[in-house]
């Protein structure tokens, strides 16, 4: 039996992984152990271990180490929270590999401290690009540290092996996030309305911004343009749900609560869960805003996409996918094109770049064949490579 630590942080992670760990723990062949951390245990983002805990998904440890700011300095206290405590975890819990998923800064925090106590990593979406947010850095950080590797598509498959990590060890995969989509049960928009306490009626998009880290100070103002443009279309209903924990995330999600306030046409939750997204993202006219799902969940339900800045940029995308620049009048002009009757239907018939939605399934199978033939030697990986000149 061998023991795999599986790492979750955030809302979006959880469910991306949570196929991953059902897997895992239906298998006896391992001792799968879910750690809960970051804003999982933040009530200012929801205090989203409790969908995990509604899940049944047995917890083994919650380690607390957001701290109630957003600033650079409490970022990178929290990091060093991580690595102090996951470093202790580790040697009480002594796993043989910890598996892991994308880009964030608690992520690398925990992955060091496996590093340094010589635990396999496993990275899922590694070599992705990113160009406007610090992820993309944390992101290449950890796939140095990793063992295996389980891209999202084949391009960055072969970015990952540009990096110098041994191309037996990296597997394009796909996403899981359209595993969830093509297989998660969706509810009905009457259902989802009465679980948000909100009327979304026929007409309505799915929004959610996060900071792009790598600009200073530009949250708000690229806030306000969204909302301005929003303001433009009084027709259509809006679901918005939070931004994360990185700088300036607290400001977003204020900014939000505000003009939800004064607007009844427009909502905003702080977590919706994977089935309440997937079923907003199902029956909505658009996905706006800058996260990840607008560009790989969002196309295997054949809707628009207006991706808003620089924080996806260099990320693959389909021909769903609109791309404006941060302001009011380039927001205005994608929501009209999201809404043109022959781009609509020019969609239907798109394809998804990441993947078949068999994702979890390859990864379980290729995590055995490495334990059961041996094959997973953390010293080779940093202390054996052979360079050809």
């Amino acid at each position: 039996m061998k023991r795999i630590v599986v790492l979750t942080a955030t809302r979006a992670e959880y469910g991306l992984l949570k196929p991953i760990m059902e897997k895992l723990k239906s298998d006896p062949y391992y001792d799968t152990r879910i750690v809960v951390t970051g804003m999982h245990l933040s009530p200012e983002f929801g205090m989203t271990v409790r969908e995990i805990k509604s899940d049944n998904v047995p917890i083994d440890k919650k380690i607390e180490i957001v701290l109630s700011s957003d600033t650079p300095v409490a970022l990178s206290k929290s990091m060093g929270l991580a690595l102090i405590s996951f470093s202790e975890y580790f040697e009480e819990c002594r796993p043989d590999a910890l598996m892991v998923l994308g880009d964030r800064y608690e992520t690398l925090a925990v992955c060091c401290a496996a590093m340094n106590a010589r635990i396999p990593i496993f990275h899922l979406h590694g070599g992705e690009t990113t160009e406007g947010a610090i992820d993309e850095a944390i992101r290449h950080s950890i796939t140095k540290m990793s063992y295996l590797h389980f891209t999202s598509t084949e391009g960055y498959r072969k970015r990952v092996i540009q990096m110098g990590e041994a191309p037996d060890r990296v597997f394009n995969i796909g996403a899981m996030g359209v595993e969830n989509a093509l297989n998660i049960p969706c509810m009905s928009v009457v259902e989802l309305e009465e679980s948000i306490g909100f009327a979304l009626g026929e007409r309505y998009a799915v929004g959610t911004f996060h900071p792009v880290t790598l600009e200073k100070a530009t949250a708000g103002r690229q806030m306000e343009e969204l909302l301005a443009a929003v303001d433009q279309h009084k027709d259509i209903r809006y679901l918005f749900t939070g931004a994360n924990s990185d700088t300036d995330g607290r400001n977003i999600n204020q900014m939000l609560k505000d003009y939800a306030k004064c607007n009844d046409n427009f909502c905003f939750v702080d977590s919706l869960g994977i089935k309440r997204y997937l079923s907003a993202l199902k029956n909505s006219l658009f996905v706006i805003g800058n996260s990840s799902s607008g560009l790989v969940e969002a196309p295997s339900f054949k809707i628009p996409t207006i991706n808003i800045g620089d924080r996806q940029r260099g990320r693959i995308s389909g021909e769903t996918v609109i791309h404006c620049k941060p302001e009011r009048d380039a927001i205005g002009e994608a929501i009209h094109k999201a809404m043109d009757g022959s781009f609509r239907e020019a969609i239907k018939k798109a394809g998804n770049p990441y993947g078949d939605g068999h994702t979890s399934e390859k990864i379980v199978e290729i995590i055995k064949d490495y334990f059961v033939n041996d094959r997973i030697d953390i010293k080779k990986k940093f202390f054996d490579i052979s360079f050809e000149i």
